[in-house]
């Protein structure tokens, strides 16, 4: 749990300046086809972990206001100076990011490497001096293309830091991030952190509208080589195809995997003294299962760590939601949570049996990511081994699924009658819900205490419907809850399930 997120937003906001001479590669190039990367990755893997040296000192104990008092000029980003359809800007390496990458453009099937340039980054005059000898380069990069304005290029995509990466769908704000590969996440002997080390950026066509982006991971586990074709607009569409390569026997690895924040809405709201009434970048985790089902999980920020699997065979799809797409519902100006992306997984080809699983960790403060969500394959991944696998990530407002969404929980002590809690489930207008609810039934269980008959009623602000129902918990510290709306015994809703927690 660290501030990467917060400390991203602010780097990815950094004024582009628009002040010249372009980027440009050294001469030293040679041949290039996907292939490479991958037969590079089987390589590595067949030899032990090598740990990449450290940038310089004084980049280390450089201060995020030390940081921020450079940024990269617009003007000279790589293929800025020619018809191409994308430009790629370049981030400092230094503070949270202390080992940089290597870059490379691939242009006509030759690849060549990007010399890091410190000179292509104005500087304000509160810049501290830093040496230019030692193992520098970038940390990272941002892509900008014309999504809605004519002959401007705007950002909407960042790889920076381990194998994190982040995307916003047309006219969002970053938000969650996903990484390449999750290792023992929430394990009792510490989470690993497998790290991009190497970047090949395809040079597009002046009309071309996706852009192919290769990446080399490493880590003392596993090596991986990745292929991305991202497409930019509402949504912003990314084909991910990996090869893995165990080092070791990999017992808790982690597939596409999602990291979010999530601080407070309606169910924990009286922890926090704030004036706005939710904060997060994602307030639930949707999964269409293998069976057919379609689950929603509202996300939590718990007292304690907890963790939540799944269990599933060939999953349709899982993702982390941003269903709150009212400013009233953040009343915050400045952070724009409504305008957070939500973020869709989709397996292509079976996954086989294993477990969508979120991990909520505690957190007191909006700038931690404290939510984790990634496929875990029953069987482990064995030494020795490789392991293909594609899916595709979905930036944007989230799948159309044909069943009625979820779209706010709350829950509140009973104020009338005998003690307990009552919790409300609010489900979006759809054509599945029209008519009489008293002709529809709401199938309530849970596995620890007895409910109340759930009660719906229109809800006039919303148009749709409301769940409302009553237990007691009585001395437990957690209750699990499940709930679904169904019209002649078929489902119309999506299964609703909730972890109540004293």
């Amino acid at each position: 749990m660290t501030s990467r997120r917060s400390f991203l937003g602010g780097v990815s906001s950094l004024a582009l300046a628009n002040l010249a001479s372009p980027l440009l590669a050294t001469d030293a190039s040679h041949p290039f086809t996907p292939q490479d990367v991958i037969e590079k990755a089987r390589s590595l893997s067949e030899a032990p972990f090598k740990e990449r040296a450290k940038v310089p000192q004084d980049w280390l104990t450089l201060t995020y206001e030390d940081y921020q008092t450079r940024w990269f000029r617009s003007r000279d980003a790589l293929w800025s100076k020619t018809g191409r359809s994308y430009n790629v800007d370049f981030f400092l390496p230094g503070l949270y990011f202390p080992r940089a990458v290597q870059m490379h453009e691939v242009a006509d099937g030759l690849s060549r490497p990007i010399p890091f340039d410190l000179s292509l980054f104005d500087k304000t005059d509160k810049a501290p001096p830093l040496s230019t000898d030692g193992e520098l380069g970038y940390s990272g990069f941002r892509l900008r293309t014309e999504l809605n304005e004519p002959g401007k290029k705007t950002e909407f995509c960042v790889f920076q830091g381990a194998s994190y990466f982040r995307a916003i769908g047309l006219g969002q704000t970053y938000g969650l991030s996903a990484r390449g590969l999750a290792l023992k996440t929430a394990d009792t002997d510490g989470e690993e952190f497998p790290e991009f080390t190497e970047f090949w950026l395809e040079a597009p066509a002046p009309d071309q509208h996706e852009i192919v982006v290769h990446a080399l991971m490493d880590s003392p586990s596993v090596v991986g080589a990745y292929r991305f074709t991202i497409q930019p607009g509402l949504p912003c569409v990314m084909d991910v195809e990996a090869t893995l390569f165990p080092r070791v026997d990999l017992t808790h690895a982690g597939l596409a995997p999602l990291t979010s924040m999530f601080l407070f809405d309606r169910t924990n709201r009286s922890r926090f003294d704030d004036f706005r009434p939710a904060v997060h970048d994602s307030d639930g985790l949707l999964i269409a299962n293998g069976n057919g089902e379609t689950l929603w999980r509202p996300l939590a920020n718990p007292t304690r760590l907890q963790v939540s699997s799944f269990v599933d065979e060939n999953p349709r799809g899982f993702g982390l939601m941003q269903r709150n797409r009212r400013l009233s519902d953040f009343a915050d100006l400045e952070a724009n949570y409504e305008k957070r992306p939500s973020l869709w997984v989709e397996p292509k080809g079976d996954w086989g049996q294993g477990a969508v699983t979120l991990v909520e960790i505690p957190a007191d403060k909006e700038i931690y990511d404290n939510i984790v969500a990634y496929w875990r394959p029953r069987d482990p991944f064995a030494a020795g081994s490789e392991v293909r696998l594609e899916y595709r990530l979905t930036w944007g407002d989230g799948p159309d699924l044909p069943l009625a969404q979820v779209i706010d929980t709350a829950a509140g002590a009973r104020v009338f009658g005998p003690p307990g809690r009552i919790m409300t489930v609010d489900f979006a207008p759809h054509p599945l819900l029209e008519g009489d609810p008293d002709d529809l039934d709401a199938a309530l269980t849970s596995l620890h205490v007895e409910l109340s008959q759930g009660v719906l009623q229109r809800n006039p602000d919303t148009g749709g419907l409301r769940l409302a129902f009553s237990f007691d918990p009585g001395p437990r510290d957690h209750v699990e809850l499940r709930a679904e709306l169904r019209r002649d015994g078929r489902p119309i809703s999506e299964v609703w399930l909730y972890r109540w927690t004293s």
